[in-house]
């Protein structure tokens, strides 16, 4: 049985996923490395960091009715914040 993404396990769970294809809503294709806290995608020059990801993590947990889309998430990189969250199953 899969396990339930928590705010602990959050970095973890993005990490597994590393190197593997995303696409972001707009269909344009990306992969991720992880560097400590950061996450840099080749489609971007500054990275987005474990905080951010857990920023918006709060965010849905808290709103998740309201966060229908990466703008939503209003946070820096939504885009790719909300294709590996799809694929973790936080986002629909």
């Amino acid at each position: 049985m899969e396990e339930t993404v928590t705010i602990e396990n959050l970095w973890d769970k993005i990490k597994a996923f590393e190197g593997e294809t995303f696409h972001t809503v707009k269909g344009l294709p990306f992969t991720y490395r992880i560097k400590g806290g950061e996450l840099f995608t080749e489609r971007k020059k500054k990275s987005i960091t474990r905080a951010t990801f857990e920023k918006a993590f709060l965010k849905v947990q808290e709103h998740k009715e309201e966060i229908t889309g990466p703008k939503k998430l209003n946070v820096f990189g939504g885009p790719y914040v909300w294709a590996i969250f799809k694929k973790l199953g936080i986002v629909g």
